[in-house]
């Protein structure tokens, strides 16, 4: 009897844990369902990867890379000054953004570094070419949200920029403040000449994607990405490593090898193709994480900073003036300028400021 029912114990709690583990691959599978290149990456077993110099971390290796290390700046402290003429900021938009979002932007961020700042548009529109001249790309991509829509984009801005002879490549998606000092300081923690790859991944785990091969066959492949909606930047050494697959039309072909976004395509060609890897980095922020959670205190210290809809409800930096909620509701960002840039002449006019 005491046996019989120990088996029907233990044969209880294999159908409890088969029906939580199907459950937990069901979310995965309808994270991913949006892509069909895309694979959940969390049922792989993590390697540990053993602690590396700072030159390994950067120079290559990374193809084999499956966790993700946090490698602080630290190790890369170099010497010499970078300026911010040293960067090339590529802001990607759309038409139907220019008015609600760009115009924030240029009002906030970019005024502070409007001869760093390009914006990669698809449709031509008068005013944004009056305010940014040159620095107004219109790239005549499709205005979809497609994933070639977005890798043409791309490519557009990885081009302009290799043309620039810039130092960093640094791109950014136009819900997105940029605080140009915090990137200074963080960029001037590395070395152009060494392969670095800054952002924050959006998931906490690798991909993995279906790269399509002659044939019909197809192979996976597993890599880190840097969201986009969060920012990444780019060293040059591995900008110019990355050609092959994504200058011109190149990334276009590169991103129909694996059917995903541009953010995801720039992780596939630098840690399937070239051997580089992702450095994470916390001070990079997009919608998809609760900026609530982001210490006012530290706000200064933050690269970027985001806004948009997190768990059904509005998600913006949590800050107390000048502007209030009302004068200042969907993002927050003309507040947070005014703690950055307080000597804005706007912010001076703010009442109680």
């Amino acid at each position: 009897m005491g046996r019989r029912l120990i088996h029907g114990l233990s044969g209880a709690a294999i159908f409890l844990v088969s029906v939580a583990l199907l459950s937990v691959r069901h979310r995965g599978a309808q994270e991913t369902a949006q892509y069909p290149g895309l694979r959940e990456g969390m049922w792989e077993k993590p390697e540990r990867r053993s602690k590396v110099s700072p030159e390994d971390a950067t120079g290559g290796g990374g193809r084999g890379q499956k966790d993700l290390q946090v490698h602080p700046p630290e190790g890369y402290r170099t010497e010499g000054s970078l300026t911010l003429g040293d960067i090339f900021i590529a802001v990607k938009t759309t038409k139907r953004f220019h008015q609600s979002r760009m115009e924030l932007l240029l009002d906030t961020w970019i005024s502070q570094a409007r001869e760093q700042t390009y914006v990669f548009t698809d449709e031509e529109d008068d005013a944004l070419k009056r305010t940014m001249g040159d620095h107004a790309v219109f790239t005549n991509c499709s205005a979809e949200h497609s994933h070639l829509a977005l890798s043409c984009k791309m490519a557009a801005e990885f081009d302009a920029f290799l043309a620039s002879g810039r130092s960093w490549f640094c791109h950014l998606d136009d819900d997105n403040y940029l605080n140009p000092r915090a990137l200074l300081k963080l960029l001037s923690s590395y070395s152009a000449t060494w392969d670095v790859y800054l952002g924050k991944p959006s998931l906490n785990r690798p991909i993995w994607a279906s790269e399509t091969l002659p044939n019909n066959r197809t192979k996976s492949v597993r890599f880190w990405f840097a969201t986009g909606g969060a920012g990444f930047c780019i060293s040059r050494k591995l900008a110019s490593k990355m050609v092959p697959w994504a200058s011109g039309r190149n990334f276009l072909s590169t991103s129909e090898l694996i059917r995903l976004p541009d953010d995801c395509t720039i992780g596939y060609i630098i840690e399937c193709k070239v051997g580089g890897r992702l450095l994470p980095n916390a001070l990079f922020h997009s919608h998809l994480e609760n900026l609530q959670l982001v210490p006012p205190s530290r706000l200064t210290q933050q690269v970027t900073l985001s806004y948009g809809v997190f768990e059904n409800k509005l998600n913006v930096i949590e800050l107390s003036g000048p502007f209030s909620p009302q004068e200042d509701p969907s993002s927050r960002f003309r507040s947070l300028h005014c703690h950055l840039y307080p000597n804005t002449s706007w912010c001076l006019q703010a009442v109680g400021w």
